[in-house]
């Protein structure tokens, strides 16, 4: 591990107990996931609304 992943892993997660390194990992999880479906809906959105407008 290089010194400078350690530095930021202590930046990080150094003042956590393990049980909240856990939950902190299960939240940005969850995170990376809603964002996911955020872009998913945003293109479904954008192409609903070029389809709407092409028949307007």
């Amino acid at each position: 591990m290089s010194q400078a992943t350690f530095y930021r892993w202590k930046m990080k997660y150094g003042g956590l107990l393990p049980s909240e390194v856990e939950r902190l990992k299960v939240i940005e999880e969850e995170n990376r996931k809603l964002k996911q479906l955020v872009a998913e809906l945003s293109l479904d959105k954008k192409m609903l609304q070029d389809v709407l407008s092409k028949k307007g």
